[in-house]
């Protein structure tokens, strides 16, 4: 991700037009259900979050985060914040490093949409995948930091945790294939685009046999994590709206695509002299992961790139969609949209190295 991007997201922005609420009822509702709470209370909005509004509440002995649904016409099973804030409860019960989750309102009365409130944690979100920031001698561990964390989360076992009726176990790529084609084709306005056409013709034929079943996160990136202050350790993971039960493999080979992804604009390693940044390499990487997870190796992995880059493309597509109908919720979103006919390239470009 750019530096203008890291900038664009990082940080708060007084309330945007279009995304302010009743304060008052916010307030109120906080006093009957978070406890300690004390007013008075200030509302910012985070200048990130492309699909939830996101917004920062300030009083005078702590902060707290507000994620909503946003508002205007939303698609079917869209924005679901009660899916993430049950995922952050849940597996912050079983260990996962996650922001306590303080509350979930499902009362459009109170502010006009769902919302739930949780800790803001203090530390360190990097929004590069080459941590520019750290030291080259300690890059290697802020890696296997993510490495450590991703595992962990695809070694808990759904049902143990409550987590068992999260999603449908089984049949996951077939399912997600045609759920992200169906918004794909669906959204109109954002238009079509010839590789995201190919791609969605030709993934359902190319499911690679065998299946897994975990909770996944849907969208593990650095930039969805915060590390602690000076450590590098992961303290929490964020933005689970994505999150379902589904293949490990298809969330662990998400996660790797920063080695595919260019690094202006998206951030991603694909060109950088890794040695000399002291980056492991993708090969390595993927060792690691198997490593933790009692795996040999992981077959089909440009299979698990073209699901995941088509995936991706249709959720920037959908972010389009939202911008023409006037309710995408980041100031960023033009940015982000921009990348779409590059991800969906990168996605026909795994697809033909699948042969």
């Amino acid at each position: 991700m750019s530096t203008d991007r890291a900038t664009a997201n990082t940080g708060t922005t007084p309330v945007r037009e279009g995304f302010a609420f009743d304060e008052g009822a916010l307030d109120a509702w906080m006093r009957a259900h978070v406890d300690g709470y004390a007013g008075p209370l200030s509302v910012e909005q985070f200048k990130g979050g492309q699909s939830n509004p996101t917004y920062k509440l300030t009083t005078p002995t702590r902060h707290y985060v507000l994620r909503r649904k946003p508002p205007g016409k939303l698609l079917p099973g869209a924005h679901a914040v009660e899916r993430e804030a049950m995922a952050m409860s849940r597996l912050g019960a079983a260990g996962l490093p996650v922001p306590h989750v303080y509350g979930l309102c499902d009362d459009d009365a109170v502010i006009g949409s769902w919302f739930f409130v949780m800790e803001l944690v203090e530390g360190r979100i990097f929004w590069n995948s080459s941590f520019p920031e750290v030291a080259p001698a300690e890059r290697p561990a802020y890696f296997d930091a993510m490495n450590a964390t991703i595992a962990q989360l695809h070694g808990f076992d759904p049902v143990a945790i409550g987590m068992g009726d999260y999603g449908k176990p089984g049949n996951y790529f077939a399912r997600q294939i045609g759920r992200w084609s169906r918004q794909y084709l669906e959204d109109e306005a954002a238009g079509r685009l010839p590789d995201m056409d190919a791609l969605a013709a030709w993934l359902p034929q190319a499911i690679p046999p065998g299946d897994e079943t975990s909770v996944v996160h849907g969208d593990f990136r650095c930039d969805n994590m915060i590390f602690h202050p000076t450590e590098p350790r992961v303290i929490a993971v964020l933005d689970w709206e994505l999150s379902t039960l589904g293949h490990p493999l298809a969330d662990f080979a998400y996660h790797a695509m920063m080695y595919r992804m260019p690094a202006d604009p998206l951030g991603g390693l694909a060109g950088l002299d890794l040695p000399a940044l002291n980056v492991p390499t993708e090969a390595d990487y993927v060792a690691a992961y198997c490593r933790r997870t009692g795996r040999e190796r992981i077959a089909n992995w440009d299979f698990y790139q073209a699901f995941n880059l088509f995936r991706l493309a249709a959720i920037v597509h959908g972010i389009k969609g939202r911008a023409l109908r006037g309710n995408a919720a980041s100031a960023a979103a033009a940015e982000r949209i921009a990348t779409l006919p590059a991800l969906a390239r990168l996605g026909r470009e795994a697809m033909e190295r699948c042969g």
